[in-house]
């Protein structure tokens, strides 16, 4: 791996980390400018499928990745503990938005406003297994007044299923289901949508760096907890959400990664079809 690129005096090299550019991760960006923290990273923003590419093709050395494509490349990868996005029941900005209760979907389009494999995969088992409908699935950009022009449902993900969910779904008269809260529902699980992770080569050559990373993030979401008032009134200035909404969002979220969440993530790699051997290995603590 060419580090070149990004060594800094002294030789030291600034671990090259992703971060996803949606408002689920505020909270874990938040802290790492007032701790300093942010200042030792070598930062990507981006959506979260791209983020998760460029982890698996080495861009990267540290970042979020979605959890269809971690269990994918689980060997080339070691999760970091204790931190994810994911939810314990609703998570808002994960929805089905449908004109028809979902029973009645079998064969009808439905819009996917995302190439994110893990929120339209838990979508499609949802449909399939616990509602018995199988839909007809079409890619778009994700408009729900134009998805609802030519489809009666629809799946979005991050900020625009927030702004559906909370804004446009309710004036328009149509439901929404989230996919949190359905799969908690189904299976009494938590859901893990993307984890952090380290490539196992980087952490070979720089174990020190990934555990500072890693101390980092937990400290920024800690510390963004905390002050989650303040955290909502900063990010209002800039959304279309108001305070209170923000921060009914950022703690209804899910940031830990735990046994129940492991579990979770367990159940869900079953139904999909991964084998045994494809699960999340944590990040050994530092000696």
């Amino acid at each position: 791996m060419d580090t070149s690129a990004h060594a800094g005096a002294g030789g030291r090299v600034r671990p090259r980390v992703g971060h996803i550019q949606f408002l689920n991760c505020v909270p874990l960006y938040w802290g790492l400018a007032r701790t300093g923290a942010l200042l030792d990273v070598e930062l990507t923003k981006d959506t979260p499928e791209k983020l998760s590419a460029q982890l698996v093709e080495g861009a990267l050395d540290i970042g979020p990745i979605t959890l269809m494509e971690y269990l994918k490349h689980a060997d080339e990868l070691v999760a970091l503990p204790d931190i994810a996005v994911g939810c314990d029941g609703p998570v808002m900005s994960c929805v089905i938005v449908s004109q028809l209760p979902l029973d009645r979907l079998d064969g009808e389009r439905v819009a996917l406003g995302s190439t994110s494999r893990t929120s339209v995969r838990l979508a499609e088992l949802l449909l399939s297994e616990r509602y018995g409908v199988s839909p007809d699935y079409y890619r778009c950009p994700p408009d729900l007044s134009l998805m609802m022009q030519e489809a009666p449902a629809a799946v979005l993900i991050g900020d625009a299923a927030l702004r559906a969910n909370l804004h446009d779904a309710p004036r328009l008269g149509l439901q929404v289901h989230d996919l949190g809260l359905m799969w908690k529902e189904w299976t009494g699980l938590p859901f893990v949508f993307a984890v952090w992770a380290a490539r196992r080569d980087y952490l070979a050559a720089h174990p020190d760096a990934v555990h500072e990373v890693h101390r980092a993030f937990l400290a920024s979401r800690d510390l963004s907890l905390e002050e989650v008032e303040k955290v909502a009134e900063q990010s209002a200035r800039w959304e279309s959400f108001d305070q209170d909404v923000l921060r009914r969002y950022f703690t209804t979220l899910d940031f830990s990664l735990g046994a129940e969440q492991l579990n979770g993530i367990a159940e869900f790699a079953r139904r999909v079809g991964f084998p045994p051997a494809a699960r999340v290995e944590l990040l050994a603590p530092a000696r």
